[in-house]
């Protein structure tokens, strides 16, 4: 009887083993495949209601942050198709340290002329919260940054 409980309980493990949950990279791949596979009006909207709920905000509020939500899903996708010609084509080369200066100005100039946007549609409350949000998001994304630099130079 009590191998017969010891099989048993190796067999159920082995069972929770087997259906181990996805990696992160796997999850990570599929949301970027589900954002190539929206439009961008759909990217758009979806981002100005989660801003709605986050910011509470009023209907005009909304109509203009669609407007800059829709052109920065417009740029996001036309990059991302860009990106995704070069790779497949094989073209897609290490960009110089010129490229990366010139790519770094221009996010940095879309980032400040959103921001002066955002000023002027949101009341002050508003826009407290959202630069916090704003904060933590890059926050995290330099904190992902950084763990995968991490695991790149352990696999070195």
């Amino acid at each position: 009887m009590r191998k017969i409980l010891v099989l048993v309980a190796a067999f159920i493990s082995l069972q929770a083993v087997a259906q181990a949950p996805k990696k992160q990279g796997q999850r990570h791949k599929e949301g970027r495949q589900t954002m190539m596979n929206m439009s961008a009006e759909d990217m758009a909207t979806l981002q100005t209601k989660k801003m709605t709920l986050m910011l509470d905000l009023t209907a005009s509020q909304q109509t203009e942050i669609q407007k800059i939500n829709l052109e920065n899903a417009t740029k996001r996708k036309a990059i991302m198709a860009e990106h995704k010609a070069k790779k497949e084509s094989g073209l897609l080369q290490k960009p110089t340290q010129e490229e990366k200066v010139a790519r770094m100005h221009a996010m940095l100039d879309h980032r400040i002329a959103v921001k002066a946007k955002m000023k002027k549609i949101l009341d002050k409350e508003q826009y407290e919260k959202w630069e916090k949000a704003q904060k933590r998001m890059a926050m995290k994304m330099q904190d992902k940054k950084n763990g995968m630099q991490k695991r790149h130079a352990h696999k070195e």
